[in-house]
């Protein structure tokens, strides 16, 4: 995850719960992608440092375990830009300009200045922070395989060459959601400002919770109302595990007989006893003096001895070793 500010629901759905079961089955590597935040947000790095404790801070809380997977941040292993450079040699630069979310992206983030190499360039750092690791499978939702294939043919790419030296990486499909932003916004973002953190406190969570958007044309309780597509009702099915209380809330949302205020009051209820034992591991992470960082310096150590031996190969294959 690139550490450009708090996580949030959106981060848990999408992400973390999904990489919370893998640890348990997979030797998994979980990295703070700090260079990947400088592609789009070089200009203010002053929080980068901070938002990268918080972040694991929050996986933590999630239910990652640095005991069970190997957390580590991305620029304390500096052979993840040796092997960048070295992909870059062989990899054509229109094979970057068409992965998908390189247009999206500059779409997205009109106000910021996307035009630098780092940028373009990003697609194939990620497939060096895969192939670093021998990574095998990479967690990915079924509209992120196109992305993953980049990765895949730039591997191939530089096996033609140099030989079967990198390992291709398969996607590894997990079931990946996304919630509305609060404003009824497709996607819940940090920069739109729709956010529930998993760092919110109860109140705050009530607080934005009651600023939701809903039925728009729902002007009165009594008036019927809209429950598919309504951001309320989305993050009730999510977060809410009383499915008869959900059935109930539609049921009378429908008819018009149950107000904004009581949905939204259970909504936060449930979404405040599913975040609270997730504010604990966190706050008990952020509690122990030094934690995080021995976590983190004690991970990137690990990984750089895997990245190292990795390097030696790729280096050999194409006889740049000198003795």
């Amino acid at each position: 995850m690139r550490p450009t500010g708090r996580l949030h629901l959106g981060h848990l759905v999408g992400a973390l719960g999904n990489w919370v079961p893998l640890q348990d089955t997979y030797d998994c590597f979980y990295f703070v992608a700090d260079w990947h935040a400088l592609t789009s947000d070089f200009a203010d790095t002053g929080q980068l440092t901070t938002y990268t404790y918080e972040n694991v801070a929050d996986w933590i809380g999630a239910g990652l375990d640095p005991e069970k997977s190997t957390f580590f941040i991305q620029s304390l292993v500096p052979e993840h830009a040796e092997l960048y450079l070295l992909l870059s040699m062989v990899v054509p630069v229109p094979w970057l300009e068409r992965v998908p979310t390189y247009k999206e992206q500059q779409e997205n983030l009109k106000d910021k200045d996307l035009s630098s190499i780092g940028f373009l360039g990003y697609p194939l750092l990620q497939t060096a922070d895969v192939a670093i690791y021998d990574g095998r499978l990479v967690p990915v939702g079924e509209d992120q395989v196109a992305h993953l294939e980049l990765a895949r043919e730039s591997v191939r790419r530089f096996n033609k060459f140099f030989g079967d030296v990198l390992v291709e990486p398969q996607p590894l499909l997990t079931s990946f959601g996304r919630l509305p932003g609060l404003d009824g916004d497709k996607k819940m973002s940090k920069s739109l400002g729709n956010t529930i953190h998993l760092s919110d406190t109860p109140d705050e969570v009530l607080k934005k919770v009651r600023q939701m958007y809903t039925d728009p044309k729902r002007i009165r309780a009594d008036i019927p109302g809209t429950v598919e597509g309504n951001p309320v009702f989305v993050y009730h099915d999510a977060f809410n595990p009383d499915v008869a209380e959900v059935e109930d809330l539609k049921a009378r949302y429908r008819a018009g007989k149950v107000g904004d205020v009581e949905v939204k009051t259970k909504l936060a209820t449930a979404l405040n006893a599913h975040l609270a034992p997730i504010r604990e591991r966190r706050a008990a992470a952020l509690a122990r003096p030094g934690y995080l960082k021995d976590v983190l310096f004690e991970g990137s150590a690990r990984a750089r001895v895997i990245a190292a031996g990795t390097m030696a190969r790729v280096r050999d294959a194409m006889k740049i070793t000198y003795r």
